[in-house]
């Protein structure tokens, strides 16, 4: 009889040190379940490398933003640039779509702002001079007559710092800089924040954040180039653009505005429905000389409605589709009518006129000089806060 009582009870020990070896089990199972579901959700990464030293040895980074669509992006700390921009194709082939070089080197060379970020003013101020309470301010003259995109050495020229975020379906890079008072001429302590968020839509945002301890301007914009044929041997001209704007900033012999604002029925500059932009680049219109092309700002409908579609773009062979959406009221369309063949390509060549278009969200140019144009001022205690969206996908 003890016999058969000491087996039973051994019997019921190894059954009993059995299921605690199978809970176990199940709970290590569970949790290595758990941390695959917590990955697979982060279906956008963001990875830092060393990128090279400006003359001044500031440390330059690159951050990768890659998605699950066969989207990639890079940005390198040294004016923000957007340095690299993959997408597919509509045969799911992710190729290069944003003009650019391949070394710090070359970006600190002169060159059309290739993928830069743009500050404190993006586009032209007449004679690089403005007014705020009855004091007037001289800034540097970089296209003569006129000051341009924040002087020489603008934001497109500066370090950010960088901080970087991921988590579910999107990653941003938050990038820093604070504008020192009178800095290219501006005044006020002006600190910056641009935020890139890759999402796994395919979609690209741009938010622009300010704040100022001295009344001042500010126009912030992107300055990407876009090829959407992904061959930067061929021009835009096949391009098909969309820009949902019912007038026309025009603009004196030095890229000025007059101040007043033209409806684009029945001239080149109606892209209300789409057309490709060889089809009236070369008409004999007096804006058109003057810009040496497309190189204007339109006045986009639903002004001071948020976010809401702004302009598109459209290559036919490739497939591929960009859409702009944006806060801003205007957009700025410019064929690249200055590239003429000078500044190398990634692999060789060099990169011709109109080999790429910018679509750049801003407020109009000039606006500190036009007392009609909406307001670029920005005063202590305000934030300046705006938003642009380039979505891709295909058709």
């Amino acid at each position: 009889m003890n016999i058969v009582k000491r087996c039973i009870y051994g019997i019921s020990i190894m059954s009993l040190a059995s299921m605690n070896i199978q809970c176990k089990g199940d709970k290590k199972a569970g949790a290595d379940e758990t941390t695959l579901d917590a990955k697979a959700t982060d279906s956008v990464s963001i990875a830092k490398a060393a990128y090279g030293k400006t003359d001044k040895g500031e440390q330059v980074d690159r951050y990768t933003l890659k998605n699950q669509k066969g989207m990639e992006v890079n940005i390198i700390t040294y004016g923000g640039i957007i340095s690299s921009l993959k997408v597919p194709n509509k045969a799911g082939v992710s190729e290069e779509v944003v003009i650019g070089f391949n070394s710090l080197e070359q970006y600190m060379k002169p060159n059309p702002y290739f993928g830069a970020l743009i500050g404190r003013y993006g586009n032209r101020i007449a004679k690089g001079k403005f007014t705020l309470d009855g004091k007037e301010y001289s800034l540097a003259i970089n296209n003569e007559p006129n000051a341009l995109h924040g002087g020489p050495e603008g934001f497109h020229r500066v370090v950010w710092t960088a901080t970087e975020a991921k988590g579910g379906d999107s990653a941003s890079l938050k990038l820093k800089y604070v504008s020192k008072d009178m800095e290219e001429g501006y005044p006020g302590n002006l600190t910056v924040f641009v935020t890139y968020t890759l999402k796994n839509d395919n979609s690209l945002d741009v938010l622009y954040e300010a704040t100022t301890d001295k009344k001042t301007i500010v126009n912030l914009t992107q300055h990407s180039y876009f090829n959407l044929s992904a061959d930067f041997t061929k021009p835009i001209l096949n391009d098909e653009i969309t820009i949902d704007a019912d007038k026309l900033v025009p603009v004196d012999a030095t890229l000025i505005p007059t101040g007043k604002l033209t409806d684009v029925t029945n001239t080149p500059f109606d892209f209300r429905k789409p057309k490709v932009v060889g089809k009236d680049i070369e008409a004999k219109d007096d804006q058109l000389k003057k810009g040496l092309g497309y190189d204007h700002c339109w006045v986009l409908n639903n002004q001071g409605k948020g976010e809401r579609f702004a302009a598109s773009a459209y290559d036919a062979g490739s497939g591929r589709f960009l859409e702009v959406y944006t806060d801003q009221p205007g957009i700025q369309l410019y064929t690249g009518n200055f590239l003429d063949g000078t500044l190398p390509m990634r692999n060789g060549g060099t990169y011709a006129h109109r080999t790429g278009l910018c679509l750049e969200t801003q407020h109009y140019p000039d606006s500190p000089n036009q007392k009609d144009f909406p307001s670029t001022v920005l005063s202590p205690g305000e934030n300046y806060k705006t938003k642009t969206t380039f979505k891709f996908s295909v058709k």
